[in-house]
């Protein structure tokens, strides 16, 4: 066996390996979830056992609407991703395309305040939201969102803007093509793989989050996060019925992140190879 080949044996089995650590936690999930409570907090844990849809009848019709929820995450992850590259897109251009002595310490700073625990302004937020009749409204868990994952995106598509040849908006710029023209037909087709794997990323952390629904959201405007949450109860913890509003909740993104793995791996590899 030459030493390229074990290398390569080594790095399979360690990929393998690192891919079921992480894979287990979802795969347990998914057990307890076909489990009776009964079963599901069992211990020793069983591997065989007779599955029931009951825990997925009881979730999905029961005291939580799941769909009313789900809608709520479609609207609120989408609408906040949307918005965000609509401010992120020509700030980033701005930034990488007409730097000033204080670009990087803007940059600096916008990323600094991902720093800061969330804890720390739910106090002001909460009361902006009380007075403007925002709470348990998904508008303002929509805006709330966009706010968080403004820095990363900028981030993101500043470091994919860089990547773009200069020469090639400085050729647009010689046939008469203005700011506008430059950014929407020049850069943008471009740069593409990177504004979607960006746009992918915030999805994803927008469908995950839950401090903030949590604390501004009652019922009306309630996402999958606070769905898991309300299976939490005085009572105690309803093991195989959390595990199946787990499964319920992080199923479409997970079924949408499959869909987009390969814009996703393309964008995140743009520019990478000149």
């Amino acid at each position: 066996m030459t030493k390229a080949t074990r290398r390569k044996l080594i790095t399979t089995a360690v990929g393998w390996v690192v891919a079921l650590v992480i894979f287990f936690p979802i795969a347990w999930m998914l057990l307890t979830s076909f489990k009776t409570e009964i079963g599901a907090v069992s211990t020793p844990p069983s591997l065989f056992f007779s599955p029931t849809l009951e825990n997925y009848r009881d979730v999905a019709f029961g005291r939580a609407d799941y769909l009313k929820c789900a809608w709520n995450s479609v609207y609120v992850s989408f609408g906040s991703t949307i918005l965000a590259l609509l401010i992120a897109v020509p700030s980033a251009y701005a930034m990488a395309f007409f730097p000033t002595r204080r670009t990087k310490d803007l940059m600096l700073w916008m990323l600094s305040t991902k720093f800061m625990p969330a804890v720390g302004v739910l106090v002001p937020i909460y009361l902006i939201f009380r007075d403007t009749k925002l709470l348990d409204v998904a508008t303002g868990l929509l805006v709330v969102y966009t706010l968080v994952n403004l820095p990363i995106v900028v981030w993101m598509l500043y470091s994919f803007f860089k990547e773009v040849p200069p020469e090639i908006l400085e050729a647009g710029r010689m046939d008469g093509a203005h700011a506008r023209e430059e950014l929407l037909y020049l850069l943008m087709p471009l740069a593409l793989p990177g504004i979607a794997s960006t746009a992918l990323l915030a999805i994803i952390l927008s469908w995950n989050e839950a401090f903030w629904s949590l604390n501004l959201t009652a019922s009306k405007a309630a996402p999958l996060t606070y769905y898991i949450a309300s299976f939490s109860s005085p009572e105690g913890l309803f093991w195989a019925k959390l595990s199946a509003a787990s499964t319920l909740a992080i199923a479409p993104i997970l079924v949408f992140g499959w869909m987009s793995q390969r814009q996703l791996v393309r964008g995140l590899t743009f520019g990478a190879v000149k």
